[in-house]
């Protein structure tokens, strides 16, 4: 074996073959055929590939575009809906509030008028029961005024006798 590898060898060859023949590059006949052909290739992929490639893109974007604008408006009208039934809760709140607290007006006024009602009757059962006991007492004094004077009479009767009688 030599110093060179066959592969490289080939590829030494090849280029000293290409360099005697007219170098790098060939201005011939193949020069507007390839010219030709990438003009070819490039309307055919044009037409082919790049187009519909740019439309669905294109549509793609309009798509997005128009998903992102109906989004942002059913953003703002959500948060338009979110702030009107906050403001409405709020609303209601503040009545519920106040009607809550006029009830419990409501409720201390009657408690009162019940309160007063119950005591005014009690006040009155006691002043009857002091009437009656009054008269209980004093029917109670007279009858004992009787009785005292029954037994004052029979005391007298009996340790004065018939001087009494008289």
């Amino acid at each position: 074996m030599t110093l060179y590898s066959t592969p490289l060898l080939t590829v030494l060859l090849a280029v000293e073959s290409a360099e005697s023949s007219g170098g790098l590059f060939d201005f011939d006949a193949t020069l507007p055929i390839m010219a030709a052909q990438i003009l070819i290739l490039v309307a055919v992929l044009n037409k082919i590939f790049f187009k519909p490639l740019t439309k669905a893109i294109d549509d793609r974007n309009d798509y997005v575009r128009t998903n992102i604008a109906g989004a942002k408006e059913r953003l703002e009208k959500a948060k338009l809906v979110a702030a009107q039934y906050e403001s409405e809760l709020a609303e209601t709140r503040k009545s519920s509030q106040a009607l809550l607290l006029a009830a419990q007006s409501d409720a201390n006024k009657i408690r009162a008028e019940q309160i007063a009602a119950t005591l005014a009757e009690s006040q009155a059962q006691v002043a009857a029961a002091k009437a009656e006991i009054e008269q209980q007492r004093s029917e109670a004094i007279a009858a004992l005024d009787v009785q005292v004077d029954v037994l004052s009479r029979q005391i007298l009767e009996k340790l004065l006798g018939n001087l009494v009688n008289s």
